[in-house]
């Protein structure tokens, strides 16, 4: 399934980096971004993201890895929001192939009743430093 998963982000990637063209021009290299919908099973929430926090501190340690940010819908505490930025497509297939990333999977798979990912481009990133 990881390498599915894989293979539509690189897809997405190069059918998105033909028709990118002058939207990139703001940023000198566009970064890609994952944006992750989690409709968790109620009751579960607290375990899906103590997994996903876990994840994500490890997930920024990786080369290519810019950020990895959990939220939580104010309307639906059972929707988690995560937002990944990687300098490239190959950072996140990287990111995909670790064991961190593999035991999150694993621990969360029955946590999870619905999720939709869509892979995106950087147009402008603006954040203040830490």
């Amino acid at each position: 399934m990881l390498k599915s998963i894989a293979a539509v982000a690189a897809v997405a990637f190069a059918v998105t980096a033909s028709t990118f063209g002058q939207c990139a021009a703001a940023e000198s290299t566009p970064l890609f971004i994952m944006a992750v919908d989690y409709d968790v099973v109620p009751g579960q929430v607290d375990n899906f993201i103590a997994a996903a926090k876990e994840n994500a501190v490890a997930s920024v340690k990786e080369p290519g890895c810019r950020e990895l940010n959990l939220t939580v819908s104010q309307k639906d505490p059972n929707h988690v929001f995560i937002f990944e930025v990687y300098e490239n497509a190959a950072a996140l297939e990287a990111h995909l192939a670790s064991e961190h990333f593999k035991k999150y999977k694993a621990i969360t798979k029955d946590m999870v009743a619905k999720r939709e990912a869509r892979p995106l481009w950087s147009v402008s990133m603006n954040m203040k430093g830490k």
